[in-house]
């Protein structure tokens, strides 16, 4: 009888969440490369070179490809057969493998788990507990499937429950573009249809683990129902020119899942999950011979590409910018960044404004005038770097505090990753502000551009706190400018007219 120690699961959960948050699945990368190979949008292709960089550069380092580690997913089929040698409970044991996961001295993995979420929402310290679904299969075999998935895609997830006749299709269609760029496109998406809200919502979330295969499965031909719906949208998704951050390009998901189940006669349940361009995760299974061995991936899995600015980049200097400088930018330009920074997230823009609304003045050495704020949760650093990995966060979290920091704080920008809503724009719009984005998924190597670190204010929130950075070159593109025109309302609409005339002229 097979016998799985405590141990042999624990030690297995913590080296595969170190391993996902640094290595790309191989099918990732080879997916993003002949996305790269085939993109005709220069801000597109120049962001998914950025992704694939980092990604290289993490397996290279050892460190994780996004600053976000995630929240971590486990599905377990435990067999029936199987005897475990151990006194914790299952729940306790993979706990326990995430804890030293993130925990793990060399490479200590963002903590982004809160408790109380509905109170005071403190951090765990130690992103437990992670989310666990546990299946019994017949056998003497343990398999794990985890994943490490990150806020961003997560808060993007969508659910309804459609009536039988209505078309499914129009709903993912209408569905995407509302989505926005928060879960870093290029990824992938997952439809599940059928069960019940909630085995829908567990189908869509599991198949975002299965391979990426949807060339294979074109050039052989759809077969049944899933597979034929899984194309149409897969090239239909794509036609809608949202492209990689959103900037307007032809590859919008690498790869559509269909899952479905049988469902009551009165409903059609449909859930819609995406992920992201941090695509974490890894299938391994216990037969009681010890905890798995995890081969890391050869460097020649990763295409031979390089980034560089284009010759045309603006250089910026922070520390003298002005109001002037900044309404000569362009929607769609890049720019080089150098200079000092401030950094902040929802938990710091929601203790500024508390302190407004007492009639508070900001801690002594915050001082937001004339600056530009990141907005940013690092990665503790390890030894010989100044911070860790260090990507961008979605900036619609702070849209609503968006007219506040620009009226009462003096804050001249801000930096972060997808687009903004209609009120932050307005507030952009009327303080002739300006909203720069990073590329999401290259936080090791915008970690890179950052020379020193150091926190200003409530050092108590941990990855929350503000800090202030100083950086060389930081790559950035301008998403709205002063007059309040954003490149992520504009790219897509210019590439989906393109894709149009690509696919008309084609059938000429």
């Amino acid at each position: 009888m097979t016998t799985i120690t405590a141990n042999d699961l624990i030690d297995s959960i913590a080296d595969s969440l170190q391993f996902i948050a640094c290595y790309h699945p191989k099918d990732f990368i080879q997916a993003m490369a002949i996305a790269y190979e085939k993109e005709q949008s220069p801000a597109a292709k120049d962001a998914i070179a950025q992704i694939l960089v980092n990604s290289r550069m993490c397996a290279e380092d050892k460190r994780p490809i996004c600053q976000d580690t995630g929240i971590v997913n486990v599905f377990l089929k435990v067999g029936m057969d199987l005897r475990w040698d151990t006194e914790q409970s299952l729940d306790d044991m993979i706990n326990e493998g995430v804890r030293r996961a993130y925990l793990q001295p060399d490479n200590v993995l963002r903590a982004s788990v809160v408790a109380d979420p509905i109170g005071r929402r403190t951090n765990t310290g130690d992103n437990t507990p992670a989310v666990i679904h546990t299946e019994l299969v017949p056998g003497d075999k343990l398999e794990v499937f985890v994943a490490a998935k990150g806020g961003g895609s997560e808060n993007k997830a969508k659910f309804a429950i459609l009536n039988p006749s209505d078309n499914l299709v129009d709903w993912i269609l209408e569905t995407v573009p509302k989505m926005g760029a928060g879960w870093c496109p290029p990824g992938i998406l997952s439809i599940a249809v059928g069960g019940t809200a909630e085995k829908a919502m567990l189908m869509a979330k599991q198949a975002l683990m299965e391979p990426i295969n949807i060339q294979e499965l074109i050039e052989r031909g759809a077969e049944t129902a899933a597979e034929k719906l899984r194309v149409e949208l897969y090239q239909k998704v794509n036609e809608l020119g949202i492209g990689a951050q959103g900037l307007g390009g032809l590859t919008t998901v690498l790869d559509v899942k269909v899952s479905e189940y049988p469902t009551h006669a009165a409903s059609l349940p449909v859930a819609l999950i995406p992920n992201c361009a941090a695509t974490r995760h890894i299938h391994f299974t216990l037969d009681g011979s010890g905890p798995v061995q995890l081969e890391p991936p050869s460097l020649d899995d990763w295409p031979d590409i390089t980034w560089s600015a284009s010759e045309n980049t603006r250089h910026v200097n922070l520390d003298t910018l002005s109001q002037a400088d900044i309404e000569q930018w362009q929607p769609g330009e890049t720019l080089l960044l150098s200079g000092h920074m401030l950094t902040g997230r929802d938990a710091a823009h929601k203790r500024i404004a508390d302190l407004f609304a007492k009639g508070e003045s900001l801690p002594e050495g915050l001082d937001f005038n004339n600056r530009f704020i990141y907005y940013v949760g690092p990665v503790d650093p390890v030894v010989g770097e100044v911070v860790g990995p260090a990507g961008p966060t979605t900036a619609t979290r702070m849209d609503k505090f968006t007219e506040m920091m620009l009226a009462e704080t003096g804050l001249l920008g801000m930096i972060g990753k997808a687009e903004r809503g209609p009120v932050a724009i307005e507030a952009i719009k009327k303080h002739r502000s300006v909203y720069l984005i990073a590329v999401g998924g290259s936080a090791y190597l915008v970690s890179k551009a950052i020379k020193s670190s150091k926190i200003i204010a409530f050092a108590d929130m941990g990855m929350e706190a503000v800090r202030e950075f100083y950086i060389e070159n930081m790559p950035v593109t301008v998403a709205v400018d002063s007059l309040g025109e954003s490149v992520h309302q504009t790219g897509p609409i210019e590439w989906r007219q393109k894709i149009a005339d690509i696919a008309r002229s084609s059938k000429d």
